[in-house]
């Protein structure tokens, strides 16, 4: 198959106009192609299984209620309550710390939310509430590289439909223990290997009140400098099994990304709008990597394939989530959500209907998880975070040198910090309208420390352009968009 034939391909693939692909924009290019999976990676992938997800899942539904309000209720029963359910979820990291030998730091992030200090979220705290968030940390290899670190989070509270009842039954089976099984998963997985990037496991308290606990956390990551470059936030991805619908797809999860950065300043926005760079905020080049390690793990034909469908906005409509705090910090960060949500297994009192009535059951129960569903989830979180913490981070400094009129393209970037041979760079652009990136081009360096410049026959003007550093087994960074 000749060049000409690949890009007919891809431009099918893609849905976009490059079927009538200008020449210069194609020169000398590849089709953007999937990595070669890493072995090792895949075996580790191979661990994540419904059962351990099912059995996260029902174990937390144990607790009765994870209402962060019944932090502060006295009186529950023993093993009720979302204190009971914290201590729980750091039993299980402390037990898959001492399987690998003791290479997880387990921490509490615990802290009083006083509804006297105001805040939008004061009318959903009726009295000072400890909010206690769970996290634990692996440690990167590498003395430099360690500093870059990736985070992958669910909420392990849950509430009923009155968000101030601290005592009744609120199972979270998919709001949010999901998550929290996803997170445990990618722990017990990943555990199993070592990165020279640092990776932390997380599950936080307090979302149902108001983004509590992730807010904590990612002031927390800001006030001590953490290098974070990318948040995977699991809500809902319990795949609904409701019988009857036909809508659900259960071969995709959803990926919210913010466009233009929420903690961006005036002068950053400005530049953002003269550039045309809208759509490549930190948190859409997650998005994409996330995408990007999809297709390299899970679209072989051998095996169902699953895929990140994204969507270039924060959020849902009406909604919110813990990937939103981490982008107030300037983190990049986004939300992973199941394809179709039932409302009446969200936020619902348990009410089983009258058999023959025709109503709905309610409530957010297991019987509704697809634990199947949540596993391939926690497969492509592993992935992602196996990938980017593998790889040698992204190149730094990277620029377009845009000193005169021109119709090529020169662009100059110094190495990803701390990167050891051997390294390449590939670089990649797209039409300024495509979702995703279309085209690369190997870069391989005079030297690994070297910085640099690449001259393209390809105008800036009509295209978007990235480079992502590549190590020697394929592991590819985040992209640093110019």
């Amino acid at each position: 198959m000749n060049l000409s034939q690949k890009i007919l391909l891809l431009c099918l693939a893609l849905a976009t106009p490059l079927c009538q692909a200008q020449p210069d924009i194609t020169v000398d290019a590849s089709p953007a192609i999937p990595a070669t999976p890493d072995p090792a990676i895949a075996h580790a992938l191979e661990t994540i299984q419904p059962s351990r997800i099912q059995e996260t899942i029902d174990t937390l539904i144990r607790f009765g209620t994870r209402s962060t309000l019944s932090s502060m209720e006295m009186d529950l029963p023993p093993g009720k309550g979302i204190n009971a359910a914290a201590d729980w979820i750091a039993a299980q990291f402390d037990e898959i710390s001492k399987q690998c030998g003791g290479c997880l730091e387990v921490h509490r992030d615990t802290f009083i939310a006083d509804p006297a200090s105001g805040g939008p979220w004061a009318g959903r705290i009726p009295r000072p509430t400890r909010i206690t968030s769970i996290y634990a940390i692996l440690r990167g290899t590498d003395p430099v590289q360690a500093r870059r670190m990736y985070l992958v989070t669910g909420h392990y509270d849950s509430r009923n439909s009155n968000i101030l009842d601290a005592r009744g039954a609120a199972p979270g089976a998919n709001d949010d223990a999901s998550g929290v099984a996803v997170s445990l998963e990618c722990a017990r997985a990943l555990t199993q290997l070592r990165f020279p990037a640092t990776l932390v496991f997380a599950a936080v308290a307090g979302e149902e009140q108001g983004l509590l606990g992730s807010a904590h956390l990612a002031h927390l990551a800001r006030e001590q400098n953490w290098n974070l470059e990318a948040v995977l936030n699991n809500d809902i991805v319990g795949g609904d099994t409701t019988p009857g619908d036909t809508l659900q797809l259960k071969n995709r999860v959803r990926v919210f990304s913010e466009g233009i950065p929420e903690a961006a300043t005036p002068q950053q926005i400005r530049r953002i709008r003269a550039l045309g760079k809208e759509s490549d905020s930190p948190s859409r080049e997650l998005a994409r990597a996330i995408a990007d390690t999809a297709r390299t793990y899970f679209a072989s034909p051998k095996s169902r394939p699953f895929s990140a469908f994204l969507v270039f906005r924060p959020d849902r409509y009406l909604r919110g989530g813990d990937h939103s705090s981490f982008n107030h910090e300037g983190f990049a960060a986004v939300r992973l959500t199941e394809w179709r949500e039932n409302y009446n297994h969200q936020h619902q009192n348990v009410v089983m209907p009258v058999a023959g009535s025709g109503a709905p059951a309610l409530g957010d129960l297991a019987q509704f998880v697809d634990f199947s569903y949540v596993a391939r989830v926690a497969r492509l979180n592993a992935a992602t975070l196996a990938t980017l913490a593998s790889s040698p981070g992204p190149p730094a400094h990277l620029r377009i040198l845009a000193r005169k009129l021109e119709n090529g393209t020169t662009l100059h970037w110094q190495p990803p910090a701390g990167a050891g041979p051997p390294v390449h760079y590939e670089l990649l652009w797209r039409e300024t309208f495509a979702p995703d990136w279309q085209f690369m081009r190997v870069i391989r360096p005079q030297a690994p420390s070297a910085p640099v410049d690449v001259t393209v026959p390809i105008s800036k003007d009509n295209v978007i352009f990235g480079v992502r550093s590549v190590d020697a087994e394929g592991h590819r960074s985040l992209v640093a968009v110019p």
